[in-house]
């Protein structure tokens, strides 16, 4: 995705807010994840850009580099560090920005950093960037699960040299291993990144022919993964050293995991708290009784009171989401609403109308609501 940009990626605006982007994000992620496009090429490739652009638009400090700077401004291959490496890439280094030595050794002669040192320079590995799919069961109780990620692996013919069985590296003789070269700018001496041997001091002469002088491949490794119990719907879990090993031997990055959950038949979440609609019989509102209402996992028995109207709220407390880092957990909230009953008989009707004449006479003390309401119109329309 050389020439496409990063908003046009996730199909949302130069001045989107970060709501607007993590949404564009997740729905995208979810049309073109792997699992759900088994063997397409062409939708793995997409879900790699799209994360590739979320990755630096969801990071305030990437992207304003991007917006100011375009991808020169996140790439660190514009200081010799070799780019994203593939798939869900976060950039390498913790800022994106590479080397910020050689930037400065690029423009001035060495000033930030005192210029660089000789022999091949070592970098972090990128991180990746996978979105998974739960059920809100699986994130009320904590789960673990397999995912299969895609990531650039040590190259296990050459392990990770890029050279063919037999030979080796050799300092690069265009800048004698110190991965960068002098150029004379009139009276100004400029340093900057060999461009033969892109800031390594090394080339090969003799490529592995498994990864054609990579040092790596592109292989698909299954993980198992543990959900904690009261993982909120976008969050990230972050697992050390499972993101792509770095160039010349470098640390690897790591894998940031985005939780998305599902939603919930019965159930909607607010925070660590749950809410359900609980309908109830024209009888049972009118009479009260003792009801079942469902429960993460198991289910309550509640008493309503004679008389419960639409809009009644039960509270139920500790029957919520656990608190992600202990401390118990968040409250249900039961809404009673009063379903109209449907398809009548004819004799239901009958009943139905004695009923209502009989409670008509009552006036006011049957039906409170309705008769203040009628005082209220009258008083409106006088």
């Amino acid at each position: 995705m050389a020439d496409q940009d990063y908003y046009e990626v996730l199909g949302v605006s130069r001045d989107a807010s970060d709501d607007e982007i993590k949404k564009a994000y997740r729905r995208l992620a979810m049309k073109y994840h792997p699992d759900r496009n088994n063997g397409d090429k062409a939708a793995e490739e997409k879900f790699k850009q799209v994360g590739e652009a979320y990755s630096i638009l969801s990071d305030p400090q990437k992207r304003a580099a991007y917006d100011r700077y375009g991808k020169a401004g996140v790439d660190p291959s514009a200081a010799g560090a070799g780019g994203f490496g593939g798939f869900g890439g976060f950039g390498q280094g913790q800022g994106g920005f590479g080397d910020f030595s050689d930037i400065f050794s690029e423009i001035f002669g060495g000033g930030a950093g005192g210029g660089r040192r000789g022999g091949p320079k070592v970098f972090r590995g990128a991180d990746v960037s996978y979105s998974l799919e739960i059920t809100l069961e699986q994130a009320v109780a904590g789960a673990k699960t397999d995912i299969r990620v895609p990531v650039w692996e040590e190259c296990e013919t050459c392990h990770g040299s890029g050279c063919k069985s037999g030979t080796s590296k050799k300092t690069c003789p265009h800048c004698g291993g110190s991965g960068m070269i002098n150029i004379n700018r009139g009276f100004l001496q400029v340093q900057q990144t060999c461009p033969y041997c892109h800031g390594t001091g090394e080339i090969i002469s003799d490529p592995c022919p498994d990864c054609q002088g990579r040092g790596r491949n592109r292989k698909t490794k299954t993980l198992e993964i543990n959900i904690p119990a009261g993982i909120n719907d976008g969050q990230r879990i972050r697992i050390q050293g499972k993101g792509e090993p770095g160039p010349n031997g470098g640390p690897c990055g790591d894998l940031f995991v985005q939780v998305f959950i599902k939603q919930h038949e019965i159930f909607q979440r607010d925070g660590d708290d749950l809410h359900a609609d609980l309908p109830l019989s024209f009888a049972t509102a009118a009479l009260g009784g003792e009801v079942s209402v469902p429960t993460m996992g198991t289910e309550a028995r509640i008493t309503i009171p004679e008389g419960t109207q639409t809009g009644k709220i039960f509270r139920l407390r500790g029957k919520g989401v656990p608190h992600l880092h202990g401390g118990g957990n968040g409250d249900l909230y039961v809404h009673a609403f009063v379903e109209t009953p449907v398809n009548l008989t004819s004799k239901q009707k009958k009943m139905l109308k004695e009923f209502d004449e009989s409670i008509k006479e009552g006036g006011t003390k049957h039906s409170p609501q309705s008769t203040s309401f009628l005082d209220k119109m009258k008083k409106f329309f006088s």
